[in-house]
């Protein structure tokens, strides 16, 4: 048994929670916050057996889109001033970490 950690960015949630249902992937979903952006995340907690992990990051690539968005740097995000120009960045997609599960129970 694995337990996959899924931080996606909010906007993908609903549609990740929607593929989650549909394949019948038990998962509990928790809202939480990017420190370098400091932007909604979402975090999807799955306990899975070991055969169905690739299945549930393929659900989770497919559904996790990375997009370009425009900032406006400060000082204190890059620690030193800068212009007040905006700056192209990539944010979205998907962050995954694939634990093994020394025991489970469920009461």
């Amino acid at each position: 048994m694995k337990l996959i950690i899924a931080i996606v960015q909010k906007e993908d949630a609903t549609r990740l929670q929607r593929a989650f249902v549909k394949a019948n992937v038990p998962a509990t979903k928790l809202s939480t916050t990017g420190s370098f952006l400091s932007e909604g995340n979402t975090t999807f907690m799955i306990g899975i057996d070991d055969q169905h992990v690739k299945q549930v990051l393929r659900i989770v690539k497919e559904e996790s889109k990375a997009r370009e968005e425009y900032m406006n740097p400060n000082m204190m995000m890059t620690g030193f001033d800068v212009s007040r120009q905006p700056v192209q960045i990539t944010v979205g997609g998907a962050t995954c970490f694939v634990i093994p599960v020394e025991e489970f129970k469920k009461f």
